[in-house]
């Protein structure tokens, strides 16, 4: 088994947190959705820990624990977290390494966290940390999936390779998939990187992402994005106290356990670096 599962009382409070009161249900691919859905309406794709300067370990318990009090992750907590809740629901599932945008030279895999879950004759994709991605899990099967107000195409290869095209509004092109099972420790040295090198893109910039039914939206630095069936627009969010709403109300994170001071600092230099950008010209 790659990851534990989680004791009961870890269990009933991250189901509770996705609006559960007991198991939906024996392991199903609908009963899966149905856990999909919850996770996606109540947890955010989010690397606030990262801006904060307190990088996180991806212990999928340490993940849950902060979820539970209103935080998100990314996709090694999200996913990491969700494949624990899974196993602890009786359902067989692998982690499995992705590379984002494309595996290009190689450097790139492990970059992304993808589950796999097996049911009798199938094998399905689960994936809640991608941010605008997959807002149902899929079967792995070559093909053109509509999940509005995106189009995506999954793509098979060769031998346990993949690759999963995002629709073309979406934040990322989409990624390169190796279906053969690893360990969470494999993904390690990718997020030592992510949470602490100058050239991460998640040290550069804060991102926070919700994946709805009908719509995605991104707070990238100072900038709100919605995909939407009416298509896609953008807007600067350049007041403090509108900036901090969006984050507490509409993507619903919650922040008691930082200060004050250093919340104030996190404005200063999000939109220090917009500014930046502005000086620098907009691509």
């Amino acid at each position: 088994m790659i990851i534990a599962p989680f004791d009961p009382a870890l269990r009933e409070r991250y189901l509770q947190h996705l609006g559960f009161r007991v198991p939906p249900g024996p392991p199903s691919p609908d009963a899966l959705r149905v856990l999909h859905h919850a996770q996606l309406n109540h947890v955010p794709y989010e690397n606030l820990e990262i801006q904060l300067g307190r990088p996180t370990s991806i212990d999928p318990h340490e993940s849950v624990r902060r979820i539970v009090t209103g935080r998100g992750g990314y996709c090694y907590h999200l996913n990491g977290a969700f494949a624990g809740l899974l196993v602890s629901l009786g359902y067989d599932v692998a982690l499995v390494r992705g590379a984002a945008p494309s595996a290009g030279d190689g450097s790139a895999w492990g970059n992304h966290l993808v589950l796999l879950v097996w049911f009798p004759g199938e094998t399905w994709l689960a994936d809640v940390g991608m941010g605008d991605g997959f807002r149902d899990p899929v079967p792995l099967v070559d093909g053109v999936l509509d999940q509005p107000p995106f189009r995506y195409h999954l793509e098979h290869l060769d031998g346990p390779r993949w690759r999963f095209h995002h629709d073309e509004r979406a934040s990322f092109a989409g990624f390169d998939l190796d279906v053969t099972p690893v360990s969470l420790t494999a993904f390690a040295p990718v997020h030592e990187r992510l949470s602490t090198s100058a050239d991460s893109p998640f040290v550069q910039k804060l991102v926070v992402q919700l994946r709805r039914a009908d719509h995605a939206l991104t707070l990238r630095g100072c900038v709100l994005t919605c995909v939407d069936a009416t298509g896609r627009s953008s807007r600067d969010v350049r007041k403090e106290d509108e900036w901090f709403g969006l984050l507490y109300d509409e993507f619903r994170l919650r922040l008691d356990d930082v200060p004050r001071d250093t919340l104030a600092a996190l404005w200063d230099r999000v939109s220090a670096s917009h500014d930046a950008w502005d000086r620098a010209g907009r691509p």
